[in-house]
């Protein structure tokens, strides 16, 4: 094995570029990596400074998920406490997460991208989720966010052929946010989670909190439900930051408060 860390953290203007960095097992995750990928993540979610993330893969390959040959030899599976398997798919980040996808992602690689939040694929990548190839079911969140971002059909044809489908397809039915020259799926990210650093933070990830918890709750309690959370919102220092920055026509410097 190499010796090399099995994943790379770099922060920078508000970012966290986090790289999947086992490119001799095409990224595939272990329980150690998966550990790695939550400790990266429980950073971001603690750092005042660091308002989005990236989750890529090295070499021009995202993740090939499981790490077959460490569940072969030991029975290990991928799963970090507190974040659950591939160490996010159980409890995403707080703050908003994009993936860059090059290349194939498949089973857990493409449940690993689906646990995002928004989705950067290269021409050349492909998804799916061959799990009932092989007699077992996506369940580290493959069928259960499939199902909740396709319509009905739509996610029963990926998780009953287990087909893969192109990037562009992906793109064609909201899978995928953009898609970009072969290996600049990292920079295209970086690029987009640089946008939403650059927004409010508390207002960020308020909206985020929202967009998912918001299908759960009855639909004439969703007013009443968000009010007190946007009620923060408004009364943050944040909210009188924007409002001031926009008269004095500058760029706002947002506290997070």
């Amino acid at each position: 094995m190499s010796d090399e860390p099995r994943v790379l953290v770099d922060h920078a203007d508000g970012v966290a570029t986090i790289t999947i960095n086992r490119p001799q097992v095409r990224n595939a995750v272990d329980r150690a990596t998966a550990q790695a990928i939550a400790a990266a993540l429980d950073d971001l979610d603690a750092r005042d400074d660091l308002r989005a993330g990236v989750l890529t893969g090295a070499a021009g390959f995202f993740s090939a998920g499981m790490d077959l040959k460490a569940f072969s030899a030991s029975g290990e599976r991928p799963i970090a406490e507190g974040r659950g398997g591939f160490g996010i798919v159980e409890r995403p980040p707080s703050k908003p997460l994009v993936a860059a996808v090059e290349g194939p992602a498949l089973g857990g690689g493409f449940e690993i991208a689906l646990a995002c939040d928004l989705v950067v694929a290269s021409e050349e990548a492909s998804f799916g989720l061959p799990e009932v190839k092989r007699g077992l079911v996506a369940a580290a969140g493959g069928v259960l966010r499939v199902a909740e971002r396709l319509p009905r059909n739509l996610a029963l044809e990926l998780v009953t052929t287990g087909e893969r489908i192109s990037a562009a397809r992906a793109y064609e039915l909201g899978l995928v946010n953009r898609v970009v020259p072969v290996g600049t799926a990292a920079e295209a990210a970086r690029e987009l989670a640089l946008v939403v650093a650059s927004n409010a933070p508390l207002a960020v990830q308020t909206s985020k909190r929202i967009v998912i918890e918001a299908p759960e709750w009855p639909a004439d309690e969703r007013f009443a439900r968000q009010a007190p959370m946007i009620q923060v919102v408004r009364e943050s220092d944040d909210a009188q930051e924007g409002a001031k920055a926009f008269v004095e026509k500058r760029a706002p410097v947002w506290s997070g408060r």
